[in-house]
């Protein structure tokens, strides 16, 4: 009696339905596997041809789930999480060493989850984290003072991967309205190192609007206290923004601002096993998050 062919999902595949599925879209799956949006849609064709059914109805630029990818999902979930516990115990147990990574405090909220992550995963790394200034970061990259560092991109500072966009928003007080006020009082970190500061001077000027720097300091918590108090207003990006304080409408009359980029650079050179892992992490949950 014949033995019928074994068959066995390709986790490379079943990864980017997984990936589709959660962002809604070939491009945003792309964007969390650092991919291109035709090889996920080369991916996911393969994955259908080999199950012999549609995993996704294609809507424009939007997918929707068919009732056999809702099938497959929990077991997608479920191969790609044994996976990865496996690897991780197997590789996780020989993995050591050393890694500086600097951010800045603007996004130190990012933090938490991406340690807690990378050092459950690599008990045996030592991850050493500092937090400073985007140029004085990249000035202690090239100095060999760190291995990685997530920054907002600067023109003086171009290059390393792209990780996110986000929006920069205006933000005030609550029960204060310094945003009526001519010219309009800024709390803002100093010239030349802060690209929030040249990106809302720049939309204001072109906007032909009065402005005066009230306030200028290298701490974001001496900025959010200046403008927690109502003698400001400042920039900074919607999840920087604290229950303290008040994202500014179109009703406030200030311009529109643009979006900042914020990418991952790595020292020079080849970086070790340790350095890697660290950035894999860092680009999987900072861009899906």
């Amino acid at each position: 009696m014949a033995t019928a062919p074994t068959r066995t999902f390709d986790l490379d595949l079943l990864r980017s339905f997984t990936a589709v599925r959660e962002t809604g879209g070939f491009t945003a799956a792309a964007r969390r596997l650092n991919s291109t949006q035709s090889t996920v849609s080369m991916q996911i064709r393969r994955l259908e041809a080999q199950v012999g059914t549609t995993l996704f109805q294609r809507l424009g630029r939007s997918v929707q789930v068919t009732p056999d990818g809702e099938r497959l999902a929990p077991y997608a979930g479920q191969l790609l999480a044994l996976n990865d516990r496996a690897w991780n115990d197997v590789t996780s147990a020989e993995l050591s060493g050393r890694v500086r990574l600097g951010i800045p405090d603007d996004f130190a909220f990012y933090l938490p989850e991406v340690i807690r992550e990378f050092r459950q995963q690599y008990p045996g790394v030592d991850l050493q984290v500092t937090c400073d200034l985007s140029v004085a970061l990249m000035n202690r990259l090239a100095a060999d003072a760190l291995d990685v560092a997530i920054v907002t991109r600067h023109p003086r500072t171009p290059g390393g991967h792209l990780l996110r966009r986000e929006p920069l928003v205006w933000v005030a007080a609550p029960d204060h309205q310094p945003e009526r006020q001519d010219p309009l009082p800024l709390s803002l970190f100093p010239r030349d190192i802060c690209v929030f500061r040249e990106r809302a001077l720049d939309a204001l000027s072109e906007a032909g609007r009065n402005w005066q720097v009230v306030y200028t300091s290298m701490s974001l918590t001496g900025q959010q206290a200046i403008v927690g108090a109502g003698l400001a207003v400042t920039v900074l990006i919607p999840s920087m923004v604290s229950p303290q304080l008040r994202q500014l409408g179109p009703e406030a009359g200030l311009p529109d601002l643009p979006k900042v980029e914020i990418a991952l650079h790595r020292r020079p050179g080849r970086p070790s096993e340790a350095v890697k892992r660290l950035s894999e992490t860092i680009e999987q949950r900072l861009a899906a998050a």
